[in-house]
């Protein structure tokens, strides 16, 4: 169950980010690089889902983790910067956060 609601979670912060990088001109590099941490992190929780090995579940958890924390890295740059506001860049910080607590979740319960 936990599962599905993380799969949710990470879908719709993906749509999100997408969405609000439409709005900027330029800066290609810095969008794609949001944009494919952003979006790998539903990518690696869904195919957690379909891992050969307990082993092999926790990696690729741990790998959407690493990908949560490179989103947020990003989403700082892009507030310090001024190409987001900083409304927009809370709201999806706070988004990726809950990511971020739930995996960590997953990931220690996985490992007992």
């Amino acid at each position: 169950m936990r599962d599905n609601k993380l799969i949710d979670l990470s879908i719709d912060f993906s749509v999100k980010i997408i969405r609000t990088l439409e709005a900027i001109k330029g800066h290609h590099s810095l969008i794609n690089q949001l944009e494919r941490s952003s979006t790998s992190i539903g990518a690696n929780i869904h195919e957690a889902n379909y891992a050969h090995s307990k082993a092999d579940f926790i990696s690729k958890l741990q790998i959407a983790l690493k990908e949560c924390y490179e989103s947020e890295y990003w989403l700082q740059l892009f507030e310090r910067t001024n190409l987001l506001p900083t409304e927009v860049t809370v709201e999806l910080k706070t988004n990726c956060g809950t990511i971020r607590r739930l995996l960590i979740a997953s990931i220690n319960t996985a490992k007992k």
